[in-house]
C-alpha cells in the first residue's frame, strides 16, 4: 500500500452530541499547539482545510430531534470532505469536536474505499464504546453512538451516511483501552462479535500485544485503516482536558506506541483526534499531548 504523504485537516468545531459544552474548540487548540509544523517537519505536505460550518446550539430548536437532525447534517457535510481527501490520495485528519463526527468522518473513508470495491477497518480508541443508540442511550448524548451508526444501528438518517450500508461491518472493527461501557453496549459488543480490548487486556498482555493483535484485524480483507481516537482513552492525569474522563486509561508513553505501531502498519488512511475540551484544560496541555500523538501516528519517531 502506498501512504499519502499530503495530510489535510479538517476541523469539526462541534459539542452538539455531548452535554458539556467546550469540545467545540478543540480544533483551534489543536492548531494552537504548533500540529501543522509538527507534521511538516516529518516531511509531509499538510492543507488545512479549515472547519466544517456547525450551528450553534442556541439557534436550534430544542429537543433531540433538532440536535440529531442537525449532527447529521454536519456528519454528512464531513463524510463528503472525508471522502473527496481519500479519493485523490490525501490523508484526511479530522479534528474534534465530540466523537458524533466520527459517523460522518469514517463514512466518507467508508465511501471512498467502496467506489474501490474495499472495505474500512475501525480502530477505535476511546474508553468508551459508543454503540448506543437513541433507544438504549441513558443520556440522549449523541456523541455516545458513533459506532452503533456505523454498523447501521439507531437513527436510519444518520447510520446511511455513507454510500455503502453499513459503513463498517463487525468483523472490521477493533476498540481498545474500553473501560466505562453501558449494558446495552456489552450485549450488543457480544452479539455481534467484536474485538474489544479492554484496560485489562492491555494490563495482562501489554499495549505491543494488543495492538499488534488489533492492527492484524482491522487490515484483514480491508484497504487500510481508519482510526478514531477519544483523548479520553489516555488517563486523566496524563490528558485532563477532555469530558468524560475516567480513571486508569493508557500512560503517555503506551498512547504514543499505540499510535507509532499504527504507523509502522502503513495502513493509516485517516484520522479522528476529538474530544479535546480546551475549558477543562491545564494550558492547553491535552491538545499539545494531542498534537505529539497525531505526529507520532504519521511517522515521527525517536530515532
Amino acid at each position: 500500500m502506498t501512504i499519502a504523504r499530503t495530510v489535510q485537516i479538517i476541523g469539526v468545531p462541534m459539542d452538539l452530541g455531548a452535554s458539556r459544552r467546550g469540545v467545540d474548540m478543540g480544533p483551534s487548540a489543536m492548531r494552537l499547539s504548533g500540529l501543522t509544523a509538527h507534521l511538516q517537519r516529518l516531511g509531509l505536505t499538510v492543507s488545512d482545510a479549515g472547519n466544517v460550518v456547525v450551528p450553534d446550539r442556541t439557534s436550534l430548536a430544542h429537543g433531540p430531534e433538532a440536535l440529531l437532525t442537525a449532527i447529521t447534517d454536519v456528519c454528512a457535510e464531513l463524510a463528503l470532505r472525508t471522502a473527496a481527501a481519500v479519493r485523490a490520495g490525501v490523508r484526511p485528519l479530522v479534528l474534534g469536536g465530540d466523537h458524533s463526527l466520527a459517523a460522518g468522518s469514517v463514512a466518507g473513508t467508508a465511501t471512498a474505499l467502496a467506489e474501490r470495491g474495499q472495505r474500512v477497518g475501525l480502530l477505535w480508541l476511546d474508553a468508551h464504546a459508543d454503540l448506543n443508540t437513541p433507544a438504549t442511550s441513558h443520556s440522549g448524548n449523541v456523541h455516545g453512538m458513533p459506532v452503533a451508526h456505523l454498523l447501521g444501528f439507531g437513527d436510519t438518517r444518520l447510520s446511511h451516511v455513507a454510500s455503502v450500508y453499513p459503513a463498517v461491518l463487525p468483523e472490521h472493527v477493533v476498540y481498545v483501552g474500553l473501560r466505562d461501557l453501558d449494558d446495552a453496549e456489552q450485549a450488543l459488543i457480544r452479539e455481534l462479535g467484536l474485538r474489544a480490548f479492554t484496560m485489562r487486556d492491555i494490563d495482562e498482555r501489554g499495549l505491543r500485544a494488543v495492538m499488534d493483535e488489533a492492527v492484524a484485524i482491522v487490515t484483514r480483507g480491508t484497504g487500510g485503516i481508519h482510526l478514531s481516537c477519544d483523548a479520553d482513552w489516555v488517563d486523566p492525569g496524563e490528558a485532563p482536558g477532555v469530558g468524560t474522563p475516567v480513571r486508569g486509561g493508557a500512560t503517555l508513553r503506551e498512547a504514543h506506541l499505540a499510535m507509532e505501531i499504527v504507523h509502522d502498519s502503513g495502513a493509516l488512511l485517516a484520522m479522528d483526534l476529538v474530544e479535546i475540551n480546551p475549558i477543562l484544560d491545564r494550558q492547553n496541555h491535552t491538545a499539545e499531548l494531542a498534537a505529539d500523538l497525531i505526529a507520532s501516528a504519521f511517522g515521527r519517531r525517536i530515532l
